[in-house]
């Protein structure tokens, strides 16, 4: 089996080679990761020689629109859909409040929708305001105990006046990875329609939307080495269904219907340089099979960053599971879960234990992370929330080590 070359990969990150950065290692991927090479070339080339407005017939604003639908063109393998079935907007946060008043075209007062307190409450609290409008909000509710969304629960909630469930692909605390495409099947035979929530799933390898089954998929770039922005993926019959959030003259336009503020050129022109990264890690790893379908070279990337991944998570929590003082919150195993660990300790608060560990030079997160409604579940404080290291495939075995010899020093059995 090809394992990940460590060495190639970091070299793609300029942020590795930072002098400023030099003895730091970075454990808060989950709020936003370092960007690729291709990502700042693109960035750099853009804002020298194409910082015009686009689409106009000369030949400088003409390039500038060829770079931003080449990213259209340059995301879709990745994501196994069509081009014209992608959608970028400021955030995802941004693009679910959008995507709130656009269903409002195809919602009627009384029928229902099901939302989810595992989620991030871009995903959570933006649907739950439709019942201002007379939508019937649910709650699929999480199971108190370990804070998974179980299906059982989830059946009983849904009938035929049911017409959208929310949830996540994975949690951003748990780090559990939910099993989308059962979700997606059982949603479809009861003629629901489904937006999920992928922010906290992408960094670990792009989907496979196709496969999964929803009719929306949301993640954020500026999660996946790239610039910030939200990406939606919209299968074209449920963007018919969709309101126009655009100026009116604007309606027929598709990148600018769901856009209401118009796009960042530069940003979507640099979003082509994230295909560029995961293209150049095939290259790299796989460079005698070059007429692979793009669908096999996706999956061939999937699985090199989730076996890298996976190197670096199972040290960590084998360590985490055998601490007195530690509760991980989450799965204690590596099976169905992203590399993103949140704990608590007892008789140390989390945003102290962050402190000291930034102070060592490991970069983690505290909080709540915007998922108030899960801890709450959980009988977790959110002003107090949680501790939590997030991986992604460039963060190194040495940077693991590191982490796990500070917290037993710092955290003494």
């Amino acid at each position: 089996m090809t394992t990940l070359d460590m060495d190639f990969v970091r070299q793609q990150f300029p942020a590795f080679a930072e002098p400023s950065l030099h003895d730091k290692a970075f454990f808060e991927n989950a709020g936003g990761s370092y960007l690729c090479r291709q990502v700042l070339e693109k960035f750099d080339q853009y804002f020298h020689q194409l910082k015009v407005q686009p689409y106009y017939p000369n030949p400088v604003s003409a390039k500038a629109g060829e770079w931003m639908d080449a990213s259209y063109q340059a995301l879709a393998p990745w994501l196994n859909s069509a081009p014209d079935e992608i959608y970028f907007g400021p955030s995802t946060s941004q693009n679910t409040y959008v995507l709130a008043n656009a269903v409002m075209g195809w919602l009627q007062p009384g029928d229902e929708i099901v939302v989810t307190n595992q989620d991030h409450e871009a995903n959570s609290g933006v649907w739950r305001r439709l019942a201002e409008r007379g939508i019937v909000v649910k709650e699929w509710s999480v199971n108190p105990v370990n804070g998974m969304l179980e299906l059982d629960t989830l059946q009983p909630l849904l009938t035929k006046a049911t017409k959208l469930l929310t949830f996540p692909h994975c949690s951003n605390i748990l780090g559990h990875i939910n099993p989308v495409a059962d979700i997606c099947a059982l949603a479809r035979r009861h003629d629901v329609r489904t937006i999920v929530d992928g922010v906290s799933f992408a960094g670990h390898g792009l989907p496979d939307v196709k496969a999964l089954g929803c009719d929306i998929y949301l993640f954020s770039l500026y999660k996946v080495f790239g610039p910030h922005l939200g990406v939606m993926v919209i299968q074209s019959d449920m963007a018919s269904k969709l309101a126009n959030q655009g100026h009116y003259f604007n309606g027929e336009f598709r990148e600018k219907r769901l856009y209401p503020a118009g796009p960042d050129h530069a940003q979507v022109a640099a979003a082509k340089g994230v295909a560029d990264y995961f293209a150049a890690v095939y290259q790299h790893h796989f460079p005698d099979q070059p007429e692979a379908s793009a669908t096999q070279k996706a999956e061939a990337v999937r699985e090199l960053l989730h076996q890298a991944e996976l190197t670096t998570l199972q040290p960590l929590l084998e360590f985490l599971n055998q601490h007195p003082a530690i509760r991980i919150i989450g799965p204690a195993s590596a099976a169905q879960r992203a590399p993103t660990v949140s704990i608590t300790v007892n008789g140390v608060l989390p945003a102290d234990l962050a402190k000291q560990l930034g102070e060592e030079g490991l970069l983690c997160g505290a909080g709540h992370f915007y998922s108030c409604r899960l801890l709450e579940a959980m009988d977790i404080n959110p002003a107090v929330g949680v501790v939590r290291f997030s991986m992604v495939h460039n963060s190194s075995p040495a940077e693991i080590e590191r982490l796990i010899a500070t917290l037993a020093r710092l955290l003494p059995a």
